[in-house]
């Protein structure tokens, strides 16, 4: 195994650190240069770390040119922020589990790391033990027959309740499931995978149970984890109760014990033991003699992944998908049990993902005015419609802002007004109502009533904590009521001041628009210069739902140029249709198999690959390229999950498609 010498520093100076410190004197590969530490002035540090300099801070040891790669033994809220601040620097990172406290962390802290080319790992030590190769390759032979039920707990009980200690403090991401639930969530995944050859496999379900304390953290707690291959996993974690801590594998012809998994053969080396059970046999014992150093192991293959090139761990240790799942697995862990975190919700601190308060409003996303709105707005909306949680949302809406994005569109309808609660949690966290600007929508279908507008506007405005909209849209039209009713309630809206720009209709025809703004003239009145129909490269053959307008036709492009109506284009990237660079079995999706199949589009999007090659860039950057790149006024809505997603879709921002171009994508004309 080919590895490299790597300078350690280390970001903290507790018990873990001194661990991980001791052990790299047994590396291959490392040794250790500096610790960083908030209290350099403490006697003790000297004995704990004889051999490295103690720096003062965090910052000041990453930036410090003789250190190549830090262990981050800080408390489980700091990992995003410092691993962060570390791959900026140029540093490879080496985190102590959990990643974060959640999946969105730790796939932001991935995409730093990916962007930077720098090393990130979990360190789950246990995973680059042999212990844990031997175990693997047991499960594998079939030893035990098919693997059923895997049981696990590590639990361990504090001397007494001390709500101060960070194993109990919520603002430290105190409780169980997160310090140490998380190794009986990995080996169960760990071991699903090895029985079908796998190096891993997530659950379909995790159903968990805890008991939360004073402070609000799980001091024990349990969940069932289901496998796609039928296998269940149940997993306890506890602070205040010991428990047997021994991992148990059943099958169809036996079973497999080993006690205390994480610790493998011990902490300086020893002697494992792997018990097995087969039926009709006397129980049997492998042993795994191993002199190594249980964390100089995790140091090496760190060592090991540097050297070559790589920017993750080699399986078993903790890939980054390894990571994500065993995230996903404690979020979904922690939501069934009622557990989230103060520092997850709008009450937590107002800092970013790397712990600053949110900068000023970027400038990568380009900015336009529209009319009857003083504000300038982002050439990108950011759709809403899909947020979950406060935690997730304002690190992807930070993001967008911190990019340029002020433009956020949002509806009543989703989620009775869930999602505007959560727009308006992050506007008035981060102080920045002056400057965003709000796409609020109403009236859908059933309510599609003019005196439904101001009903569910109230509604939106007292979730977002606000007095007034910066765009209105209904979000539905509805044909049996008169127009004129339908503008005469947004103006009352707009007299009243709580709409303070353009409105407009989604999903609605030509023809009623038009009898909309005929209308409003008419009458002296505002009228509509806002539509949000679909627009996209691929034509909506079918409704993604009912009463869904497409304006993506040569009649409807010529009409928005004349009108100099903007239209806010939602999937304005076909819901993914793009994302697949070939082939029709790959995008098995049922909703886009009903909306987005057609010989035409599969024609398009075979194009867009081309002229995605001549770019540089992949297709679904030239379909929303394709969006921007109109004559009339066109804003598309995009819908990233995750700022990894967010980021792909501002390469488009640099694509400038020719006239020429645009018409190649729409009819393979040249």
């Amino acid at each position: 195994m080919t590895t490299h010498r790597l300078r350690w520093g280390i970001l903290g100076s507790g018990s873990i650190a001194r661990t991980f410190a001791d052990a790299l004197k047994h590396s291959h590969s490392g040794e250790l240069v500096a610790v960083g530490t908030r209290n350099p002035a403490r006697p003790e540090l000297k004995d704990w770390f004889p051999a490295a300099i103690v720096v003062d801070g965090y910052q000041s040891l990453l930036n410090r040119p003789d250190v190549d790669a830090v262990y981050i033994a800080t408390p489980h809220p700091s990992h995003p922020e410092w691993a962060i601040k570390a791959a900026r620097a140029g540093k490879h990172v080496l985190v102590e589990k959990p990643m974060g406290i959640n999946a969105a962390q730790a796939t932001t802290m991935m995409h730093e790391a990916r962007q930077a080319g720098t090393f990130l790992g979990e360190a789950f030590m246990y995973r680059s033990h042999p212990q844990t190769q031997k175990l693997i390759e047991l499960v594998a032979s079939g030893v035990i027959g098919e693997v059923r039920l895997v049981k696990s707990s590590f639990g361990f009980a504090l001397p007494e309740f001390m709500p101060e200690h960070r194993l109990y403090a919520n603002d430290l991401g105190g409780g169980g499931i997160l310090d140490v639930g998380c190794y009986p969530a990995s080996i169960a995944r760990l071991i699903a995978g090895a029985s079908i050859g796998e190096p891993f496999l997530d659950p379909i379900s995790v159903q968990g149970v805890a008991h939360l304390g004073a402070t609000g953290v799980d001091e024990w707690a349990s969940a069932v984890m289901k496998f796609p291959t039928g296998m269940l996993a149940e997993v306890s974690a506890s602070v205040s109760l010991n428990q047997d801590n021994v991992l148990r594998i059943f099958g169809t012809g036996g079973r497999i014990e080993v006690s205390d998994f994480w610790f493998a053969s011990g902490l300086a080396g020893g002697i494992g033991a792997i018990n097995f059970f087969r039926d009709g046999h006397s129980p049997e014992v492998v042993e795994v003699h191993e002199s190594g150093w249980l964390y100089a192991f995790e140091a090496d293959a760190v060592g090991a992944a540097v050297a070559n090139g790589k920017t993750q761990f080699a399986a078993p240790a903790m890939t980054w998908a390894d990571t994500l799942g065993n995230m996903k697995a404690l979020d979904a862990w922690r939501a069934t049990a009622g557990l989230t975190y103060d520092m997850e919700t709008v009450s937590g601190p107002n800092f970013t993902i790397t712990g600053d308060t949110l900068g000023p409003l970027g400038n990568h996303i380009p900015h336009r005015s529209l009319p009857g709105l003083q504000k300038p707005v982002s050439t990108l909306a950011l759709g809403c419609a899909f947020l979950t949680d406060f935690s997730s949302a304002s690190i992807l809406m930070d993001h967008f802002w911190e990019a340029g994005g002020n433009l956020f569109d949002t509806s009543w309808h989703y989620g009775s007004g869930f999602t505007d609660g959560l727009l308006g949690q992050w506007i008035n966290s981060r102080g920045v109502r002056d400057q965003a600007v709000v796409v609020a929508k109403g009236a859908h279908t059933p309510l599609c009533l003019p005196d439904m507008i101001g009903v569910q506007l109230s509604s939106s405005l007292a979730a977002m904590q606000s007095d007034f909209v910066d765009v209105y849209v209904m979000h539905r039209d509805n044909p049996a009521v008169p127009v004129g009713e339908f503008v005469d309630a947004i103006n009352a809206e707009i007299e009243a001041g709580r709409i303070r720009g353009p409105f407009g209709g989604s999903n609605w025809s030509m023809e009623r628009m038009d009898e909309a703004i005929v209308y409003a003239q008419r009458v002296g009145k505002i009228g509509p210069t806002i539509l949000s129909n679909n627009f996209s490269l691929a034509d909506m053959i079918r409704p993604v739902w009912d009463g869904c307008e497409a304006a993506s036709s040569p009649e409807w492009k010529a009409w928005l140029t004349r009108s100099g109506v903007t239209n806010l284009a939602w999937s304005s990237q076909a819901r993914g249709f793009f994302t697949v660079r070939a082939g029709r079995e790959l995008l098995g999706d049922s909703e886009l198999v009903s909306a987005w199949y057609s010989e035409g589009n599969f024609a398009r999007r075979d194009r867009a690959i081309e002229v995605g090659e001549a770019h540089g860039v992949s297709q679904i950057h030239i379909a929303l390229a394709y969006v921007l790149g109109q004559k009339f006024s066109s804003i598309p809505i995009i819908g990233p999950a995750n700022v990894p997603e967010l980021d792909d879709s501002l390469a488009a921002l640099g694509v400038q498609l020719t006239d020429a171009e645009i018409e190649f994508l729409e009819t393979g004309a040249r």
